[in-house]
C-alpha cells in the first residue's frame, strides 16, 4: 500500500527552474511556501494578490543585484517584502501558536565563508530575518532564542512591537480550525503526536524565503517563518536550522526550504542537497529533485526547496500541488509561479 501511495505521490513531484546555458551575472529565487495550493480553490482576486506580491518581492532582491548590491542584501529585501505581507506565514502573515501568540523563526547564511545567523521563538521583532543577520555579523553566536535573543535586538537598537501585530482574521481561522480538529483526536484518545500528525499538510507548513547570487560571484540564503498552527511548547521547525532550512556555500550552492520541518530537520535537506553537488558534481536541479522527492516523500516528508548554484542555475522542486515561487536572471524577466502546472 505504502509503495502504492509513493508512486501515485511522485505523480505530483515537480521541478522547475533556470538551467543557464553560460555562467549569469547575477540571480535570485524566493518562494512563499509550499502546500495544497490547487487553483479550483483559490479565486481570481486572491491568486492575482499573491503573484502581485511575489513579483514585488522578486523584483526588489533583483534590483539590488542589478546596481552591484550583495547577495545577501538581495535576500533581505526579498524577504521583508514577504515578511510585510499578511498572505504568508512569515512576519505580519504569521500563524498563531495553540495559546493565541504568534512566535517567529529565520536565518540567513553567507556563501562566502559559511557565517550564519538565526533566531527562533521571538514574539516582539516584526522583521526575524534583519535580526538573524544582525545575529550572523554582530555576535559570535550563530543562533539566539526566545527572549534572548530580543534582549540582543533591543541592544542593537531594533524597536519591540506587540505581539498582536502579526493577527490577522484568517490565521485566527486557521487556527480555530486546528484546535477543533486537535480536541477531536484527543477525544479519541490519541497521543499528541498522533494528534498533530492527523492535521491536514496547510497547517504544518508555511515559509518564506530567498537565495541569491551577486556580481562578485557570492552566494546567500535566508529563510523566515511563522512556525506551525496550534504548536505548542516552544516548537521550532527547520526554518532557523542551518542545513536543515537554510543554507548557503559559495563551492556548491544556496538552499531555503519550505515544508513540515520536523522532515527537514531529521534529513538535513539544504546541506544534503548542496553536498550532493559538491562532491557528486549534480546539477541543483537533480540534487534538489532526489533530497526531495527521493529521500523526503518516501517516508511522509511533504515541502520544497529552491536552490541556485554559482553559475546562476535554479532549482525550484517541490513534492506538494504548488509553491509559491519567482526566479529571475540578469537580463531577463521575472518567472512567477504558484500552481504545479504553472
Amino acid at each position: 500500500m505504502n509503495k502504492i501511495l509513493f508512486i501515485f505521490s511522485c505523480l505530483i513531484c515537480l521541478s522547475s527552474g533556470v538551467q543557464a546555458s553560460e555562467p549569469a551575472e547575477f540571480a535570485i529565487a524566493i518562494h512563499g511556501g509550499a502546500g495544497t495550493i490547487e487553483k479550483s480553490k483559490m479565486t481570481p482576486e486572491k491568486e492575482r494578490a499573491y503573484r502581485t506580491k511575489l513579483q514585488e518581492a522578486i523584483d526588489a532582491g533583483y534590483t539590488v543585484l542589478e546596481k552591484g548590491g550583495a547577495s545577501l542584501d538581495a535576500v533581505v529585501a526579498a524577504i521583508n517584502i514577504l515578511e510585510e505581507s499578511p498572505l504568508f506565514n512569515a512576519g505580519k502573515g504569521a500563524v498563531y501558536t495553540y495559546e493565541g501568540a504568534h512566535e517567529l523563526d529565520a536565518s540567513i547564511m553567507d556563501g562566502r565563508d559559511r557565517q550564519a545567523g538565526a533566531v527562533a521563538g521571538v514574539k516582539r521583532v516584526a522583521n526575524p530575518i534583519n535580526l538573524a543577520r544582525m545575529v550572523m555579523e554582530d555576535s559570535p553566536f550563530v543562533m539566539l532564542a526566545g527572549e534572548g535573543a530580543e534582549a540582543f535586538a533591543r541592544s542593537r537598537g531594533v524597536p519591540m512591537v506587540d505581539n498582536k501585530r502579526f493577527d490577522t482574521e484568517q490565521r485566527r481561522q486557521q487556527l480555530e480550525r486546528a484546535k477543533e480538529k486537535l480536541d477531536k483526536e484527543n477525544k479519541q484518545d490519541k497521543d499528541y503526536r498522533a494528534a498533530v500528525d492527523s492535521l491536514p499538510v496547510p497547517f504544518r507548513m508555511g515559509t518564506v524565503g530567498a537565495v541569491a547570487l551577486d556580481k562578485q560571484g557570492n552566494l546567500a540564503a535566508g529563510t523566515s517563518t511563522g512556525g506551525m498552527t496550534a504548536k505548542r511548547y516552544g516548537r521550532i521547525g527547520d526554518s532557523p536550522v542551518i542545513g536543515a532550512g537554510t543554507f548557503a556555500d559559495n563551492r556548491s550552492c544556496a538552499v531555503s526550504a519550505t515544508g513540515h520541518g520536523e522532515y527537514f530537520i531529521r534529513y538535513n535537506v539544504a546541506a544534503d542537497i548542496c553536498t550532493r553537488v559538491a562532491y557528486q558534481s549534480k546539477s541543483v536541479a537533480q540534487a534538489a529533485d532526489e533530497v526531495i522527492n527521493e529521500v523526503l516523500l518516501p517516508v511522509g516528508g511533504t515541502g520544497g526547496v529552491i536552490v541556485l548554484d554559482a553559475k546562476g542555475n535554479i532549482a525550484l522542486t517541490f513534492n506538494t500541488k504548488g509553491m509559491y515561487r519567482a526566479s529571475r536572471v540578469a537580463g531577463q524577466p521575472a518567472q512567477v509561479a504558484i500552481f504545479g502546472k504553472d
